[in-house]
């Protein structure tokens, strides 16, 4: 079978059946079994998150702290490698804060994270972003910024 055929009901078109390679291209990832989406996805993807991991951000932990304990980092180490304070980064982790865009960019690059992992769900308005935060003081001074 080549072509299309339309099956009616009640005098309404209900089905149309199609031949299997435009089907597959119709459809996509829709077709293929669980089995074959995870073999897919795990041959795409570069990097697989922990279920422990993903269930601590899926109950609301703050995702700059589940990443960075992740990657095995101290809020003393992500601090330093991003120039900042490290009292600042636990306000940031605890909510108290919540960081300007720059530094959010600069963390979620040390994470290995894109931006959005590391936003509330319903992101930040324009009005919700600090403008600068405590700078811890970069070794090289001001020739570094």
């Amino acid at each position: 079978m080549s072509k299309h055929q339309i099956i009616y009901h009640d005098g309404k078109p209900a089905f149309a059946v199609v031949p299997w390679e435009e089907y597959l291209a119709l459809t996509g990832d829709a077709a293929l079994s669980d089995e074959a989406v995870f073999d897919k996805a795990k041959a795409e993807s570069s990097e697989m998150i922990p279920l422990d991991v993903v269930d601590r951000l899926l109950a609301g932990e703050n995702a700059v702290k589940v990443y960075r304990e992740f990657r095995g980092l101290t809020q003393k180490q992500l601090a330093a490698k991003v120039f900042l304070n490290p009292a600042y980064l636990s306000q940031i982790e605890t909510g108290h804060r919540r960081g300007s865009a720059r530094k959010l960019r600069e963390i979620a690059d040390i994470l290995q994270v894109d931006l959005d992992d590391l936003l509330p769900s319903g992101g930040f308005g324009k009005d919700d972003w600090e403008e600068a935060e405590p700078a811890q003081p970069h070794p090289l001074g001001w020739m570094a910024r």
